[in-house]
């Protein structure tokens, strides 16, 4: 296989890993402190947008760390990881449907593309030397 597309998958997989591990690591903190409780309080405001607010942060931080170690072209690199992300969404929120709260699956569906878009963006135009 061509050096250019294992490093293009290792780019798009770091970031993948990123995101997955310190998201599953802050839930984990999140639970343990008691912050999250389950069930969840579905009138919980703060707690909503504490959640979006990570999320988003953490998606893009990754678009970024794709975005960086890409071989070339790193907007696209982060465009395909946040497309993997969006599909990988769609197919946990409809996997989960039985589960609330609803909410949550369809943020992640709605954060995908932005976030990976302004990662490969923050990237682009603060980060790189290309």
């Amino acid at each position: 296989m061509n050096k250019t597309i294992l490093k293009s998958i290792g780019a798009v997989l770091a970031g993948f890993i990123f995101v997955a591990v310190i998201s599953i690591a802050t839930d984990i903190v999140l639970t343990k402190t008691g912050i999250m409780k389950q069930p969840f309080d579905l009138n919980a405001t703060w707690f909503i947008i504490l959640v979006i607010f990570y999320r988003s942060l953490y998606t893009t931080v990754g678009s970024l760390l794709t975005a960086r170690l890409a071989p070339n072209k790193p907007m696209r690199h982060s465009m395909i990881g946040g497309a993997i992300g969006f599909v990988f969404s769609i197919i946990g929120a409809i996997g989960m449907w039985d589960k609330p709260p609803h909410w949550y699956a369809i943020t992640l569906i709605i954060i995908a593309l932005p976030c990976a878009w302004l990662g490969g963006q923050l990237f682009v135009t603060k980060f790189s030397t290309k």
